[in-house]
């Protein structure tokens, strides 16, 4: 079975191509030759949906995940990563602590580390902590951040050339956005005009579509309707900024 009809027939997951990709990306990592890298990127613009292809690829490849904070040091990454691997409370300095990381992600060589807003790690300067990390456990380690995360990892040479493959996310398409409202309005049909131009109004991006799916939900209990077609008027979330109001409009209703 390919990995995208695995996806497909699992029940309660919306078959995204961002989900599709991830896990071919995973999946290659996995399968790599001894002689090959063990690092691959995943990137694209934030609401692409690839938090939740990284969740997915996380709960079928038992993978570690770790989110970076704002406020992250090595030291909180390190723990985060430990407390992942079973650690309760890490303890110690930070070799000591990379050291434990090293030995327990290298044992088992199927498991991927998965870190997301990976971004940060290149902008706050310890991406060669993970460099360290693959190198020498020689774990799968999937990378996953903004659009920009590929320039930012080419000016660490250490780090790009131990990358074996880049996948850049995609906005969603029609039948993405389908798959979406039947996993998040399930109980609604909507027209194929209706779910383009969610997918218009939504620029494609995913967590955007949800919202506005949400939103024609509420509309539909409001109306008492289940089914919802051309006829729908009600607002679209885009991401745009509300117009400005007139400057004395505050004035005039005081």
């Amino acid at each position: 079975m390919t990995e995208e009809s695995y996806i497909n027939k699992s029940p309660g997951h919306a078959p995204l191509k961002n989900v599709v990709a991830m896990m071919a990306l995973v999946r290659k990592v996995q399968a790599r030759g001894p002689h090959l890298p063990n690092i691959v990127v995943m990137h694209g613009p934030s609401g692409y949906g690839k938090s939740f292809a990284s969740l997915y690829a996380q709960n079928k490849t038992r993978a570690v995940r770790v989110e970076i904070g704002d406020s992250w040091t090595r030291k909180t990454f390190l723990k985060a990563i430990l407390r992942e691997l079973g650690i309760n409370e890490p303890k110690g300095t930070i070799p000591d602590m990379a050291e434990r990381a090293i030995e327990l992600l290298g044992e088992d060589f199927n498991r991927p580390l998965m870190i997301d807003e990976a971004d940060k790690l290149v902008d706050k300067g310890f991406v060669e902590l993970v460099r360290e990390l693959a190198e020498f456990s020689q774990a799968p380690v999937v990378l996953i951040g903004e659009e920009a995360l590929p320039g930012k990892l080419v000016r660490v040479e250490r780090v790009h050339n131990r990358i074996l493959d880049w996948a850049p996310a995609q906005p969603c398409d029609l039948e993405d956005t389908r798959h979406l409202a039947r996993l998040y309005v399930p109980k609604l049909t909507l027209s194929d005009t209706l779910v383009d131009r969610v997918r218009v109004q939504s620029d494609g991006r995913a967590r955007r579509i949800v919202t506005n799916l949400d939103a024609i939900a509420e509309w539909a209990r409001n109306h008492g309707r289940t089914e919802i077609g051309n006829d729908y008027d009600g607002g679209f979330h885009t991401g745009r900024p509300p117009a400005p109001r007139a400057g004395n409009a505050i004035g005039r209703a005081a």
